[in-house]
Order: C-alpha cells, then sequence, then structure tokens
C-alpha cells in the first residue's frame, strides 16, 4: 500500500495502527489462560475434588499407620473399620480433617501442578511442546513435590493431628467432646512442641517420599496416557483419562508407601500415649521392623489402594477438564484499528 500524495507533492505518512485496550474481564481471560497459571487453578479444583471423594479412606488409612503394635482399636478388616467410625462419630467422623485436608490439598495440588507445568516449559524442554523422556519427567515431577510439600507441609501435620483425636484409640484417653480446629491445633503445636521446627516434623521421610511419588506418578500418567490415545485422537476420552490416573496412582503410591507410614509416625512422634519416641529415620525404620515386621512399614495400604484409584481418577480428569477450560478463555486476538 504506497502512501497518498499531499497538495505540495510530498507522500503523507501512512496511518499508525492502534491497538484496541483490553477490558478488565479480557485481561483477566489473558491472564488465567496462560499454561502455567491455568495449571495451578486446574490443579486446585483437582485436589479438592479428589480428597473430598475418598476422605473416609483417606482418615482410615491414617489411624491404621499411627497404630503401633500392640494397640488393637483398628485392627479391623476395612470395611468393619468404616463402620465402627460410623457407628462412633457418623457422618463426621468420615470427613474429620477433611477441610483442613480441602485446605492443604488446594494449594498443595494448585502448586505441584503448576510448578511441573513450570519445570516443563522453563526447564526441560528443548522447544515449545517437546515431549520429555521418562527421565526427565521423574526429575521434574519430583521437583513439582518438593516445592509443594516445602510449601505446604504444617497443613497436612495438623490433618494428621486432627482426623486421630476424634478416633477411639484407649492411650490417648476420652475423646474430646468438641473437636479441636485447624488453627487451634497449629498454635498449640508451635507453642507447646518447640516452634516452627514442630510445625515441620516428619519432612524429611515427606520429601523422601513425596518426590519419588509426584514423579512416579507424573511419569506413568503421560505415559500411559499417551499409549491410550489411538490414532488420530488428539487426546483420549474421559473414561481412558480415568484409566490412565488410576494406574499412575497405584503405581506411584505402592513403590513409596513405607516413607507415608514413616512421615505418619514422626507426625504424631511428640503426642503422649502413642508410644514413639523415634531418634530419626533409620531408628524409626529399625524399630518398626522390629516390632512390627515388614509389614509395619505397609500398613494401611489396602484402604490407600482402595482409594487410589478414584482419588488419582478423579484428580487427573478434572485437572484436564478444568484446565482445558481455563485455557479456551484466552480472549481473541486483539484487533487492529485502522
Amino acid at each position: 500500500m504506497s502512501a497518498t500524495p499531499s497538495a505540495s507533492g510530498a507522500p503523507s505518512p501512512l496511518p499508525i495502527p492502534t491497538v484496541e485496550k483490553m477490558s478488565a474481564g479480557d485481561q483477566f481471560r489473558s491472564a488465567i489462560s496462560q499454561p502455567t497459571v491455568a495449571a495451578f487453578c486446574a490443579g486446585g479444583v483437582a485436589g479438592a475434588v479428589s480428597r473430598t471423594v475418598v476422605s473416609p479412606l483417606e482418615r482410615l488409612k491414617i489411624l491404621y499407620q499411627v497404630q503401633s503394635n500392640g494397640r488393637e482399636a483398628y485392627k479391623l478388616s476395612v470395611g468393619k473399620a468404616l463402620a465402627k467410625m460410623w457407628r462412633e462419630e457418623g457422618w463426621r467422623g468420615f470427613m474429620a480433617g477433611n477441610g483442613t485436608n480441602c485446605i492443604r490439598i488446594v494449594p498443595y495440588s494448585a502448586v505441584q501442578f503448576g510448578s511441573y507445568n513450570f519445570y516443563k516449559r522453563n526447564i526441560f524442554e528443548r522447544h515449545p511442546g517437546d515431549s520429555l523422556t521418562p527421565l526427565l519427567r521423574l526429575t521434574c515431577g519430583g521437583l513439582a513435590g518438593i516445592t509443594s510439600v516445602t510449601f505446604t507441609y504444617p497443613l497436612d501435620i495438623v490433618r494428621t493431628r486432627l482426623s486421630i483425636q476424634t478416633a477411639s484409640f484407649a492411650e490417648l484417653g476420652e475423646r474430646p467432646r468438641k473437636m479441636p480446629g485447624m488453627w487451634e491445633t497449629l498454635v498449640k503445636m508451635y507453642r507447646t512442641e518447640g516452634g516452627v521446627p514442630a510445625l515441620y516434623r516428619g519432612i524429611v521421610p515427606t520429601v523422601a517420599g513425596v518426590a519419588p511419588y509426584v514423579g512416579l506418578n507424573f511419569m506413568v500418567y503421560e505415559h500411559v496416557r499417551q499409549y491410550l490415545t489411538l490414532d488420530g485422537e488428539q487426546n483420549p476420552s474421559a473414561v481412558r483419562k480415568l484409566l490412565a490416573g488410576a494406574i499412575s496412582g497405584a503405581v506411584a503410591q505402592t513403590c513409596t508407601y513405607p516413607f507415608d507410614v514413616l512421615r505418619r509416625r514422626f507426625q504424631i512422634n511428640t503426642m503422649s500415649g502413642m508410644g514413639y519416641q523415634y531418634k530419626g529415620i533409620f531408628d524409626a525404620v529399625r524399630v518398626i521392623v522390629t516390632q512390627e515386621g515388614m509389614r509395619g512399614l505397609y500398613k494401611g495400604i489396602v484402604p490407600n489402594l482402595l482409594k487410589v484409584a478414584p482419588s488419582m481418577a478423579s484428580s487427573w480428569l478434572s485437572y484436564e477438564v478444568c484446565r482445558d477450560f481455563f485455557v479456551a478463555l484466552k480472549p481473541e486476538e486483539t484487533k487492529l484499528l485502522q
């Protein structure tokens, strides 16, 4: 397009295109549709959905884990233990600690998915859309797990305390009539058990278990998801996404479960009546194996595996649905005014 001559014969300058200013709504949609932000928000939703779905089994797993040798309050089958929980505590027993768990899991899951997306796109991908090797996926997921657990660990240890304080363990004495709140428990631990270090008690075995768990979860899910995507499809169906999530969760949990038991034991190591006075990780492993056998490192794995399939399946499916929704909010290309 040539310039139009002016009356003096000199060409007039071309009009400069102006960019239409984005509205506040478009600015919000543009921000939330960014891949890392979308992954962060979708991860928070996925965490809340998955934990609420399996809350009774999650609590039962914790009660199994913290019950040492010689204590038989919950030495029952999964069905009988759930029935006992229902008889003694009702619906609130099934949901005990779930509010705190959701408050913990929303930022935990958000940071986990968001940081995985960030590390993947900014560190491990050689170019946008690059497919990572299984080892790189494992490493990227491990870093995401460490990042998320570091930010949210105090809420995790409080959730463990709330999960067992209303259970009928004779060693804990009579169950409190009123269940202590999250902040009340947090403040009490801080004041009476050693300040900030008390809120991070057990974080070493937690990180040791979370890093490989999250790494395996991401690695197996992406591999199985790719395998279940048929030729000509961009994405597998919802049912196949559920299957991929269930498989990835089962594999990751089984491989790293002893670290989860150690984490729970250390989180209540100073609670009177529970009989734990471990000096360190190796001492804890030695005592558990000596007194309870190798099975002691896998206490609670049955309800844990029962909850893994619906938990991880719902987590991955809700994550992908929400992430795609947020990414689709991206406004149309900015119009140019001539």
